[in-house]
């Protein structure tokens, strides 16, 4: 790879880090100003502090689940979105988004029948 390749693929990371860090704060019901900001500082943290190694990151990984998301799951009742909202101060989207997930990766209340 071209050292100008790598420099178009380096900047697509960070400007991907930078638009899904502002997108899933403004889900959370962040003002989009404030999450633009807060999503290039830390695409300015990664640039800084992580510019110039090589990290491999797997494609097969899967994401933990923070501990928010699990009780706001364990609190879902299968209509009560809005109320979690308000309790969370989130948007009703960014619930379903994390009932969704928590969902997707299998429900952490069923026990394996292996």
């Amino acid at each position: 790879m071209s050292r100008n390749e790598m420099e178009i693929r380096r900047h697509e990371l960070l400007e991907g880090v930078h638009l899904h860090a502002r997108q899933t704060l403004i889900d959370m019901g962040i003002d989009p100003e404030l999450a633009d900001q807060a999503g290039c500082a830390i695409s300015e943290m990664l640039a800084n502090d992580w510019g110039g190694q090589l990290v491999n990151i797997p494609k097969d990984h899967h994401y933990r689940v923070g501990r928010r998301d699990l009780i706001i799951y364990e609190e879902f009742t299968g209509t009560n979105h809005d109320v979690l909202a308000r309790k969370y101060g989130m948007t009703v989207r960014a619930i379903y988004k994390i009932v969704k997930r928590v969902r997707a990766m299998g429900d952490p209340n069923q026990t394996s029948l292996f």
